[in-house]
């Protein structure tokens, strides 16, 4: 359970000394690494979809531009690929 806690303080602690564009690249790939549940939202104008992923990770690949994941809906488990600068990723507590 610390490792948890110090896997989360330390990047927060890394991400004050750093600008924007290196916070949003920092928290890319700090999110890849985390198991959890999330919430992955894609939106596109007026579009908005929403995946689930449970007891899972979601990694980025940043040089390509997107986020691959594990969703679950309606009991069943598929893959997923959406574009980083449109998805945001909450997690579940």
């Amino acid at each position: 359970m610390q490792i948890k806690h110090v896997l989360l303080t330390l990047p927060l602690l890394l991400l004050t000394a750093c600008s924007q564009e290196q916070q949003n690249r920092l928290s890319r790939i700090g999110i890849s690494w985390l198991e959890g549940d999330y919430k992955v939202t894609f939106t596109e104008g007026n579009f908005q979809k929403t995946w689930t992923v449970k007891d899972g990770k979601v990694t980025s690949e940043p040089a390509k531009g997107y986020y691959f994941f594990w969703a679950q809906e309606n009991g069943k488990k598929f893959y997923v690929q959406t574009p980083i600068a449109r998805t945001y990723i909450e997690e579940i507590k």
